[in-house]
């Protein structure tokens, strides 16, 4: 009873500060925005690198981490227009060359499949670095600075896990991925639904940005992509056989435990936005 309530506590304790750490850092300004995001999408993806190729060297994982860093400064840089375009040209070039350079790197460093080194570089900076890096989209909405818009994303991805695990173990019957995901259910879904509706109803009072409809909208494009991007990462801890993708956040996993569904919600949301 003792270890439960410890890992609990323990649980309780890491998730509040992780929550309370983004909200801080989306609210506060531009740079502990970019701070804070630039460490998580280069903490996300060396694990990435480290969950899925057992070979993986320090070299593969840095340059990779190093280069989804760059491509998110690129697009901060642009979004914001707080330096002129200029650099944000030399940061596209910057961000070719540590892809070029790792590329090129096979020829020299006698890996034993060069191939696989190339896709799974190319899948961390599809699947983690460009929905990272699509964060500054979000919160430049329309080339000024939305925080809000940021927040409600996250907040609804924490409503629709909080009320979707509530209404999946009280009235789950109907699994969604039973091969993939078995305690997903369809109740669940449902649940978080709700959940995220009633997040879009909070945020269209406190941020008139977006009509309640539109923030309607935006909340079930989160739930849908962000479910998905759910049995994604669950899909991928299953071939490979793990529980969690890593242990870097006490009673929580991974990163990538925790930011799965912002990674298929942040392309998901920046295309609403734009089409809005």
């Amino acid at each position: 009873m003792l270890t439960i309530n410890k890992n609990l506590i323990q649980r309780t304790l890491a998730g509040a500060l992780l929550v309370g750490g983004i909200v801080a850092a989306i609210l506060w300004n531009i740079w502990s925005y970019a701070l804070a995001f630039i460490f998580i999408s280069v903490c996300a993806v060396r694990e990435f690198h480290k969950l899925t190729d057992r070979n993986a060297d320090s070299f593969t994982s840095w340059l990779s981490a190093i280069s989804a860093a760059i491509l998110f400064l690129t697009l901060l840089l642009h979004e914001s227009q707080v330096l002129p375009p200029l650099y944000t040209h030399i940061a596209w070039a910057i961000y070719g060359l540590c892809i070029m350079t790792f590329i090129v790197s096979e020829l020299f460093r006698r890996r034993p499949d060069p191939l696989a080194d190339w896709e799974g570089m190319a899948l961390a900076q599809i699947y983690i670095a460009v929905p990272f890096a699509l964060l500054n989209e979000v919160i430049f909405f329309h080339g000024a600075h939305h925080p809000m818009l940021l927040l409600a994303l996250f907040v609804t991805i924490w409503c629709n896990d909080t009320f979707a695990y509530l209404f999946g173990s009280l009235f789950g019957r109907h699994q969604m991925a039973p091969r993939i995901s078995p305690k997903k259910t369809w109740e669940g879904f449902i649940g978080g639904a709700a959940g995220a509706l009633l997040s879009g109803y909070i945020f269209s009072i406190s941020d008139p940005e977006l009509t309640l409809l539109q923030w309607f909208i935006f909340s079930e494009i989160v739930v849908i992509f962000g479910t998905l991007g759910d049995l994604v990462e669950s899909l991928l801890k299953r071939h490979l056989g793990v529980k969690d993708s890593g242990h870097a956040i006490p009673g929580h996993g991974g990163w990538l435990d925790r930011f799965d569904s912002m990674l298929l919600a942040a392309p998901a949301v920046t295309l609403y936005l734009y089409l809005i």
